[in-house]
């Protein structure tokens, strides 16, 4: 039997190294994905010969901006000489009481035949449901489709250079193009965008290396030919009840996993020009949609193990779990420190493994110093990497909070729903102050113990921004489009 301390040290060594693995993974992806490997070039000229459709799923979005993205995408076809062989649609799942406006939004475009559009009345296996739906009643008529969310985008150029890779090797069922943010309004927007644009190119690229023929699916801006998704669009109704049973929320690891296991190749196609989405405007808006990812990734863990699947396919959902996972481990191992008191060498030991987080930034820099040899584009570059780092360091203890709280939830059973409407609430909890009280509860605990300066010194880099989430968040969510 072990002594009360021997045990409090065995759990600090293995929540360490659960976290220790999952920042190393992330690190190794951006190293592989340092040296920049350009996708096969389409032929100048080339035309597909097999259909497309470009299917767009709404649910309760507002339906203008999805309508002039519909005809801006449908003009951009027409232009390149491809709309022949593509054709648009628009599957709803909108509630009766927005379906008259978004029918009269996109009324035009049914008019002059740029668009399909199809409502469901009811909305039976949500998103996956809907895509299944149509496969089933219209997908005999197409050799691919391209699974585009409300706010996608995709030119005309991109979506050919797709088409074309899917043309020449039969056996792709899916190929997940990278994406970029569309310029935002707000400060929180343009960070994600900013962080998007500098790190996420080695580590798209990096996923790409070692995921080869059993990739990921980010559920749109994905080409995916319609015989393979019959294989895997009927997903299983997970045994119990929500959050850990019921339909499948983060459905689009599972669909490639199960694409993988059918035998059909999925990929990603790394580049992410002429491929784009919204990203969240504000920090609200972005822990909403967080809380339903992390209950749908969490429910990966009944699926882990399911048989047949590839060990690339095992490891993107495991990834997927640990992603949530890793908050409240590091928030545990910060108290528990601050309880049981810093070994001596443990501050070392937390250096080098933080350190590992700078990995994907210095990647990043590597990348850019060899592709850009002019010296004030490198210090632009320079400027904009230590800017996000700021701010990313400032914001992670706040998302770490939050995600601690929404992996709570689901343990506790409660189930976030599938896009619920915002509702009013007479008295609301203020911006940031779940955040302040997480700060200040770190400091008490840190009084009690009378932690040493060390341990003061990194309390500070977790608390400090915690406490001040009140301040920041409103900060972050200002409007500064000039």
């Amino acid at each position: 039997v072990l002594a009360p301390l021997e045990a409090l040290d065995v759990l600090l060594v293995t929540l360490f190294a659960l976290n220790a693995l999952w920042v190393a993974a992330a690190a190794t992806t951006s190293l592989m994905g340092v040296r920049d490997v350009p996708e096969p070039a389409r032929p100048p000229g080339w035309r597909p010969t097999e259909r497309t459709a470009v299917v767009f799923l709404i649910c309760g979005e507002a339906p203008r901006p999805v309508a002039r993205r519909l005809a801006e995408m449908r003009a951009d076809l027409e232009h390149t000489g491809v709309s022949g062989t593509t054709d648009l649609w628009l599957l709803s799942d909108t509630a009766a009481e927005a379906a008259a406006a978004e029918a009269e939004a996109v009324a035009p475009l049914v008019e002059t035949g740029v668009l399909r559009y199809r409502r469901r009345l009811r909305n039976d296996g949500r998103k996956p449901g809907n895509i299944a739906d149509w496969v089933e009643a219209h997908g005999a008529g197409y050799d691919a489709m391209l699974v585009m969310d409300a706010d996608s985008g995709m030119t005309a150029a991109r979506l050919s250079d797709l088409r074309w890779r899917m043309e020449r090797c039969p056996d792709l069922g899916l190929i997940q193009s990278g994406i970029r943010f569309r310029p935002a309004q707000t400060r929180f927007g343009r960070l994600q965008r900013l962080s998007a644009r500098l790190t996420g190119p080695v580590f798209i690229e990096g996923l790409a290396a070692w995921s080869g023929s059993a990739a990921n699916y980010w559920g749109h801006n994905a080409l995916i030919r319609t015989e393979a998704f019959r294989a895997a669009m009927r997903l299983p109704v997970l045994g119990g009840r929500a959050p850990f049973g019921g339909e499948i929320l983060s459905h689009d690891f599972v669909e490639a996993a199960w694409l993988r296991r059918a035998g059909w190749r999925v990929e990603v196609a790394a580049d992410s020009r002429g491929s784009f989405e919204d990203a969240p405007a504000d920090v609200a808006t972005f822990h909403r949609r967080d809380r339903r990812w992390c209950q749908g990734n969490l429910q990966h863990m009944r699926l882990v193990g399911a048989p047949g699947l590839r060990p690339a396919s095992r490891l993107h959902l495991a990834f997927g779990i640990q992603s949530y996972l890793c908050s409240p481990i590091w928030l545990s191992l910060v108290m528990l420190f601050l309880l049981a008191g810093m070994a001596p060498g443990a501050v070392p030991v937390l250096s080098g493994a933080l350190a590992l987080l700078l990995v994907p930034k210095l990647c990043a820099m590597a990348r850019f110093w060899g592709r850009t040899p002019r010296p004030a584009r490198r210090r632009l570059f320079l400027r904009a990497l230590l800017g996000e780092l700021a701010l990313s360091t400032v914001l992670s203890p706040i998302v770490m909070a939050r995600q601690t709280l929404s992996v709570a939830a689901v343990l506790l059973g409660r189930d976030c729903g599938w896009k619920r409407p915002v509702r009013r609430a007479r008295w609301t909890v203020p911006q940031g102050a779940v955040e302040a009280a997480f700060g200040a509860a770190l400091v008490l605990i840190a009084i009690q113990a009378g932690e040493s300066a060390w341990a003061a010194l990194w309390l500070s880099l977790i608390a400090g921004p915690l406490l001040a989430a009140p301040w920041l968040v409103r900060w972050l969510d200002a409007d500064v489009a000039g």
